[in-house]
């Protein structure tokens, strides 16, 4: 059994009892301690984290396709041991799903996930508007240890409507994740007129958005990645 936690906001420690799988990304690794001789061992991951051969050559497939990457290594645990992850000093944010929850998450901000979760690629269009959009990676809670470590730039901000009527609007481009039971997809509002041709845009033209009684919780950063197409006349 996997149990996750933060060390300084920056770190994930993974406590490991018996045996058991993990699921980080490439090159995570920091450190790490057993009694005796070292009881783990790392294994790129070359189609994907899906058992079946066939999803995961889908799930490949759709990763190249929707831009959704996801470099990953596999840790197999053979022993109590405790082990240390991180990446370039991002900071680190561990949810437990719960069984049949759902976390919609951008795979570059996937740091590690457990052997309990489901992973696929869902498209919900939106590609050409952000760099992110058309496609996110999913990883659905299938057991009782479903632990999701995310990325984040700089200490995140949580916001959610949970038993509220409050709607949710977010920049896409500064979303890591949100959660849910079941997928929660937001609905995608776009402001564009003749400004955004001219160059006299707001540059916040369109917007992720979750209406009152979603029950979503979403997971933002402080920071935007680059945006996709700009529209523009000089």
């Amino acid at each position: 059994m996997l149990q996750f936690e933060t060390i300084n906001e920056l770190t994930l420690k993974v406590t490991c009892t018996n045996n058991d799988v993990l699921f980080t990304k490439a090159g995570s690794f920091i450190a790490g301690e057993n009694a005796g001789g070292k009881n783990y061992k790392f294994e790129k991951v070359m189609l994907g984290p899906q058992n079946n051969l066939g999803q995961a050559l889908l799930g490949q497939l759709a990763r190249r396709i929707t831009g959704e990457n996801l470099p990953l290594m596999k840790v197999t645990f053979h022993g109590d041991s405790i082990t240390y992850y991180a990446n370039q000093g991002q900071h680190v944010v561990i949810y437990h799903l719960a069984q049949g929850e759902t976390i919609s998450v951008e795979s570059e901000n996937i740091l590690a996930f457990t052997q309990d979760c489901h992973y696929s690629v869902r498209f919900i269009g939106v590609g050409i508007l952000s760099q992110k959009g058309l496609a996110t990676s999913t990883l659905t809670a299938k057991g009782h240890n479903a632990y999701v470590a995310v990325l984040s730039d700089g200490n995140p901000i949580v916001l959610s409507n949970v038993n509220a009527n409050n709607t949710i609007s977010v920049d896409p481009d500064a979303v890591i994740c949100w959660i849910g039971n079941g997928p929660c997809d937001p609905q995608v509002t776009a402001d564009v007129s003749w400004k955004t041709f001219i160059g006299q845009a707001s540059g916040e033209s369109y917007q992720f958005e979750w209406q009152g009684g979603a029950n979503v919780t979403v997971i933002i950063q402080p920071s935007e990645r680059t945006g996709g197409v700009k529209v523009r006349m000089d």
